[in-house]
């Protein structure tokens, strides 16, 4: 059976990112990959991640849009408080990835970066399987994805993961998978109600994970 990859906020960490592909050993010829969203923010190489992100999709990847990602769209589109709310969010880190001369929430002249905006606006902000809801943040408890509001689906937390009680298992970021568990464990976390958080915490300190389906393996990279 093809195996399928699974990664979340990876946030601007192209380094681990790329590190933790090579550690699975993915091909993009025999292997599916499905991406939870937060490219963006708090890491080093925002730039640097969107352009694998992009020429993953390229090659066949499922991409999925984050609560990051959608900041910096708001950003751009200049909603009311929407540039405090992303610098306050790491947002001031993925400008100076284009353009290390930046020290506000400016956006560069550079095309690249315009394109890139326009990446992410094409983003899903789901996927379903037969078995599985694969989503950056959660799913509302009760509801059907399909009929979800897309800002519940990226910004969800304790109302998802404490009361999911659906069918298909949800396999999701957003949440760091040491708050799900209490600990200081940043593995994957296999929730007794059918709903797996691959979340690291990367840009905390953490580390990346990549799940692995059906077999439900798990790889990780962590800084060196």
């Amino acid at each position: 059976m093809k195996r399928t990859l699974v990664i979340s906020d990876i946030h601007g960490e192209l380094h681990l990112f790329e590190k933790l592909l090579q550690k699975a050993k993915y091909n993009a010829a025999e292997d599916g990959l499905i991406l939870l969203g937060d490219y963006v923010d708090r890491g080093p190489d925002s730039k640097g991640v969107l352009e694998q992100v992009i020429e993953l999709k390229r090659q066949g990847a499922i991409v999925l849009r984050g609560n990051h990602d959608q900041m910096m769209l708001d950003a751009v589109n200049d909603k009311p408080g929407a540039k405090k709310n992303w610098s306050r969010n790491g947002g001031l880190a993925t400008l100076q990835s284009y353009d290390p001369s930046i020290q506000d929430v400016t956006f560069p002249a550079a095309a690249i970066f315009w394109e890139h905006v326009d990446f992410i606006k094409e983003t899903a902000y789901y996927y379903e399987e037969d078995d599985s809801i694969f989503v950056h943040a959660g799913v509302y408890p009760g509801m059907p994805v399909q009929q979800t509001d897309p800002y519940i689906l990226m910004w969800i937390r304790e109302e998802f993961y404490k009361a999911y009680a659906g069918e298909k298992t949800v396999v999701f970021g957003h949440t760091p998978a040491f708050i799900l568990r209490g600990t200081t464990d940043h593995g994957v976390y296999f929730g007794d109600n059918r709903i797996i958080g691959i979340d690291g915490g990367a840009a905390y300190g953490g580390q990346l994970n990549c799940l692995e389906l059906p077999s439900r393996k798990v790889y990780y990279v962590k800084k060196s």
